[in-house]
């Protein structure tokens, strides 16, 4: 635990006006009409947000200082647009904490200042379930073990991607039981605004995030980017929901060590699940993805997109919703017809466990799902009906996805 940590998690005093490199001091304006509270800056003291008011992000704000953010359950916080430097974010320093325990029934929900949603609502009354790139995202930052490399060799901290080096946003360390906090039961919508060159910032980034953290009941929609993003660290998820996003639904990068439980992908753009190891010569073991169900949708590029290197693994997951030309289509200059998708590159260093992945067909032949010459693995079997997947369900009825009826829709 982090020398700055030894208090508890209860009820907090004020911001306090401070600045944090080229940040502004934290800047809280009400205004009573609508119970509205801007926030700015640099959050260094302890604070707590509370249901019976919105909160607008304006610009990037940090949790720094051995501060510690509490949001109640029920909350909505909403983000101003923006992009490039100036997107907007949440940043979750490595001195800093994060308490967010939303409830089954009164979920945290980060969503753009363009949403009319009010408390008490889950569903959003203007805004669609595809409206992505209008904030940026949460980022929570670590003091666990990364494995990253430059010119000069290997590296243990890092600044995270898409932040301007004169924000201290580093991640990285020596302590792989570090904790950040806890992120429960909340959904983080509309985000993933450029932040320049083709380079979007996730729904939720994890940068040498330690497992004392608690990540759970978390739901990504309509990020521009990638749903959930892991750069090195040893935190465990569970109960995850990415609906609708621009790029990769769960990616991992630089040695996360954790384990992903319980997870629902709905039509991502890009790979369901990008799947990267080590980039130094720190290599500490696998992370595992565990219990899961992917509606492929109309638009997706692959299913497991997998480094040669990667120590991951991935167990139980049912994927179905896949369009009848997914896979392999043999080329047809006449009709300009050469796309091939493929399910999985499979590749890996053999550390993680891959068993029990079942698909649903769509009028292709399992072999059309991997490129031509390739054995099928057999850890990959077609189905018409799965037992394979994740575990329940109704873990996330506290969803817009579920409340909305999307899940089940598409059959769960």
């Amino acid at each position: 635990m982090k020398k700055f940590k030894f208090f508890a998690l209860a009820a907090f005093a004020a911001f306090a006006l401070t600045s944090c490199d080229d940040e502004d001091p934290v800047d809280t304006t009400t205004n009573d009409s609508n119970e509205l509270v801007t926030v700015s800056g640099t959050i260094s003291s302890d604070v707590t947000w509370s249901k019976d008011k919105v909160y607008r992000l304006a610009g990037r704000v940090l949790v720094s200082g051995g501060a510690t953010l509490t949001i109640e359950p029920g909350t909505i916080i909403k983000a101003d647009p923006g992009s490039g430097a100036s997107a907007t974010a949440l940043i979750v320093t490595r001195e800093g904490m994060i308490n967010a325990q939303g409830t089954a029934t009164e979920p945290i929900i980060f969503t753009s200042l363009a949403d009319d949603i009010e408390p008490g609502m889950i569903n959003s009354p203007n805004l669609d379930p595809t409206n992505n790139g209008l904030w940026g995202g949460i980022i929570i930052l670590g003091e666990a073990k990364i494995s990253a490399s430059n010119d000069d060799g290997d590296l243990t901290e890092l600044q995270i991607e898409g932040i301007p080096t004169s924000v201290d946003a580093r991640y990285g360390g020596n302590n792989d039981a570090d904790n950040s906090g806890v992120f429960s039961y909340v959904s983080i919508r509309h985000g993933g605004a450029n932040i320049g060159d083709g380079n979007e910032i996730n729904g939720l980034t994890m940068g040498g995030v330690g497992s004392g953290t608690t990540i759970n009941h978390v739901e990504i929609v309509a990020n521009q980017d990638d749903g959930v993003e892991w750069f090195g660290g040893s935190v465990n998820a569970s109960n995850i929901l990415v609906w609708n996003c621009g790029d990769d639904a769960l990616d991992t990068d630089q040695d996360w060590i954790g384990t992903c439980e319980d997870f629902i992908i709905v039509s991502p753009d890009g790979s369901a699940f990008e799947l990267d190891g080590p980039e130094g010569s720190l290599n500490r073991g696998t992370h595992q993805f565990n219990n899961g169900t992917v509606y492929a949708g109309s638009s997706i590029a692959s299913l497991i997109d997998w480094d040669g290197g990667t120590n991951a693994g991935v167990s139980n997951v049912y994927f179905f919703g896949l369009e009848s030309d997914y896979g392999y289509i043999a080329e047809d200059p006449a009709n300009d017809v050469d796309e091939f998708k493929p399910f999985a590159s499979f590749g890996g260093d053999g550390t993680g466990v891959n068993s029990g992945l079942e698909v649903q067909l769509a009028g292709q032949t399992l072999l059309s799902l991997f490129e031509p010459g390739t054995t099928i693995p057999s850890a990959v079997t077609a189905v018409t009906s799965p037992t394979v997947g994740v575990s329940s369900v109704g873990e996330f009825s506290f969803t817009w996805a579920a409340q909305s009826g999307s899940l089940t829709a598409i059959g769960l």
